[in-house]
């Protein structure tokens, strides 16, 4: 009955949701290649060859595209296995199609979760096993995998402080919505208390770690560090800010901490690699305002030195990173929330900064915290005043860097839990 009244209601409120997806996607550009996708009409698959068997593998966006590359290698060593790769984003798709083109048998969209479009989507894909990732909890795509006797498992798994209110909220319902999921894989024990709460059996929930964790980012030769520097309009020699995924309020909250920085003495400029790159012309109104010298990537090589670099680009944070004197984490600061990911980073051994929302990455902000590889602050004010303590600072910052990197290596191991998890419903297929 709860799927029925989910199906009902979910064509109203595509309804009015719709405009607001579409206007994202249009910006995000990439909308109508391969759009039949999302209705299900995904590319049809060679008919599978007895004894092999087929996975669906599912990474929403850019982060989780990358962060499955090792399940992908685990995948390909094993014989007689194929995988089918979707993803939600038209940016997500493209990093797929760079990371795996010649790695998995086919890529696509994932489907709208309305029963004919899923139905539909199955019946192209037809798989053995399906790995969804993070926050993937689709009820009639879940609901099919059920009724055609799949394992579902959920990699990585996670749930925000906002969507457990919710789903407490419909405790009863929810548990039969999502009853068809075989696995979660947890990220922490913080989350796989909350999926026992729903109602999930301590049979179903088992903590691995998080697989972003396990990320391996090989070093930038020099020589494509002074030409990345030099194309951005960044120079070679002043330090550089680094503004990761940051969201609206933060750029000029950044630029103002730059601007305070150079004008107490500290030779640096300002590299911001937005959340979302369709906000460029929003960004750009911002920089403008400011008074700063800028460029954005897309634009080609910077003509000149910049202030104010803007990577307007997809896929690139790893190298961009790699540039950085101090990162600031986006979308921590009020009224954001949540946070984006702390973890490449670590692995890369920079000092980092971010709010005092994380809740998204709370135990591995607090951990960063604890170890003396990242600090919080709460305001545009002490986002500056950090700012300005840590540029010129650099026995802190190389401390602090290496204080984070032994923390992610230190919690590396989740693949490997993972794979044993998955390679249980594979063999017992």
């Amino acid at each position: 009955m709860s799927l029925w009244i989910y199906r009902i209601l979910f064509i109203p409120a595509l309804l009015v949701l719709a405009p607001g997806v579409w206007l994202r996607m249009r910006r995000r550009g990439g909308h109508r290649e391969d759009f039949a996708h999302r209705l299900g009409r995904l590319p049809m698959l060679p008919p599978k060859q007895p004894g092999r068997r087929r996975v669906w593998l599912q990474a929403v966006s850019v982060g989780e595209v990358l962060a499955v590359e090792p399940i992908v290698h685990a995948l390909e060593r094993v014989p007689d296995v194929e995988v089918f790769l979707s993803t939600t984003t038209s940016t997500g798709l493209a990093v797929a199609r760079q990371h795996y083109a010649h790695r998995v048998t086919a890529m696509g969209y994932f489907p709208i979760d309305w029963f004919p479009f899923v139905r539909r989507a199955w019946r192209c894909v037809d798989p053995d096993l399906v790995l969804l990732t993070e926050g993937e909890r689709w009820p009639e795509f879940i609901a099919r995998a059920e009724r055609n006797g799949v394992p579902l498992v959920v990699v990585n798994a996670r749930i925000s402080d906002r969507s457990f209110s919710r789903m407490m909220r419909f405790r009863s319902a929810v548990k039969r919505l999502l009853r068809g999921v075989t696995q979660l894989l947890a990220v922490s024990d913080e989350d796989a208390a909350r999926f026992r709460s729903l109602g999930f059996s301590r049979e179903q929930v088992t903590v691995t770690g998080n697989l972003k964790l396990d990320v391996t980012i090989p070093d930038l030769p020099d020589a494509d560090r002074r030409r990345l520097r030099e194309e951005l309009g960044l120079g070679q020699e002043d330090l550089v800010l680094l503004g990761s995924s940051t969201w609206p309020g933060e750029e000029i909250a950044l630029v103002n901490a730059w601007r305070r920085a150079r004008d107490s003495g500290i030779a640096c400029r300002l590299l911001i690699v937005p959340r979302h790159a369709e906000r460029r012309d929003e960004i750009e109104a911002e920089l403008s305002q400011a008074g700063v010298r800028h460029h954005f990537r897309t634009r080609g090589p910077a003509p000149g030195h910049v202030d104010v670099s803007v990577a307007d680009t997809t896929g690139e944070l790893r190298s961009l990173t790699q540039l950085a004197d101090l990162v600031f984490i986006g979308k921590s600061l009020p009224p954001h929330h949540e946070g984006q990911t702390p973890v490449e980073a670590a692995a890369l051994g920079r000092a980092m900064l971010f709010g005092t929302r994380m809740t998204n990455f709370r135990a591995i902000a607090n951990d960063l915290v604890a170890a003396g590889g990242a600090r919080r602050v709460d305001t545009p004010e002490s986002l500056a005043g950090a700012v300005c303590s840590l540029l010129p600072d650099a026995p802190t910052r190389a401390r602090m860097g290496e204080c984070a990197r032994k923390w992610q290596q230190k919690n590396q191991g989740a693949i490997a839990r993972v794979w044993e998890q998955i390679h249980v419903q594979l063999t017992h297929r």
